[in-house]
């Protein structure tokens, strides 16, 4: 059973110190603090920067008041690694699909990752990885997680803020879908019968796909108590196939338990040569 997350953080120091520490994962998220341009002054003026190896080979030791944690578990040393990050910090928030959900990377955790050494590094024997892609959350207690993929760098700059105000972060958790009737954006699923996650996707995106005629695939993981199981029958039901769901399912938030458990079910009934 993976550890709680907490949603709450505590009150800190008034000026708390940061770190930001990378696992497995394209770097994108961290890059989005970096992205933040008009807001990243004002960040800096709120926290002490100790350790960002993305953004400078300066760091000092820890321990720090706040650390915000990129990517998924994929190593034996990372699985070490991280329980050292836990200890140096006071609040862990974790950032990205990779970190929240085990990210792209988990994709492997439905095929022999052998096969994946093989076919990819000459001397596979020297690898040392594990068979499975793992959030943070499986491996250590995390104060707060924000989701994305990348993450949106104003919800970013919000959980910050929260940190150094001591209050809740207000990070909307409401589907996709809101956000299409916001942007005045015809339902696609309706209108075209392309299936779309926006219905079971939590927001932070601006629904960018199913403005531009492309199926939401749920780049920031599942909303609120989302029903899974309905939506693909649903779309199963109206001439979905399996082969058109499962894709949508396993991305980057394959590992997400509400993803995982319906891609799983579906993969199993499209075998058995049943609907979703």
């Amino acid at each position: 059973m993976s550890p709680p997350v907490r949603q709450t953080l505590p009150a800190v120091r008034p000026k708390p110190t940061l770190a930001v520490f990378k696992f497995a994962s394209c770097d994108g998220c961290q890059l989005s603090l970096l992205d933040c341009e008009d807001e990243l002054l004002a960040i800096a003026g709120m926290i002490e920067i100790r350790y960002f190896l993305e953004a400078s080979s300066h760091f000092e030791p820890g321990p720090y008041d706040v650390a915000l944690v990129e990517g998924s578990i994929t190593t034996p040393h990372d699985a070490q690694r991280i329980q050292d990050v836990r200890r140096q910090s006071g609040y862990l928030v974790t950032i990205g699909a990779c970190a929240t959900a085990g990210g792209v990377q988990a994709l492997k955790n439905w095929a022999d990752h052998e096969d994946f050494l093989r076919t990819v590094y000459a001397r596979p024997e020297y690898i040392s990885t594990l068979a499975t892609s793992t959030p943070i959350a499986e491996h250590v207690a995390v104060d707060f997680e924000l989701r994305g993929c990348p993450i949106n760098r104003h919800q970013l700059v919000e959980v910050i803020a929260a940190l150094v105000a001591g209050r809740q972060p207000r990070t909307p958790s409401h589907s996709v879908c809101l956000d299409c009737k916001r942007r005045g954006t015809v339902c696609i699923e309706v209108a075209q019968g392309i299936p779309c996650l926006g219905p079971v996707t939590q927001t932070g995106c601006g629904a960018i796909c199913p403005a531009y005629d492309r199926g939401c695939y749920g780049c920031f993981g599942p909303a609120a108590q989302p029903n899974c199981e309905s939506i693909t029958r649903q779309y199963a039901a109206t001439g979905t196939t399996g082969a058109q769901l499962i894709p949508l399912l396993r991305n980057f938030n394959a590992a997400a338990p509400e993803f995982r458990t319906a891609g799983d079910r579906v993969a199993a009934e499209s075998s058995s040569g049943g609907g979703a």
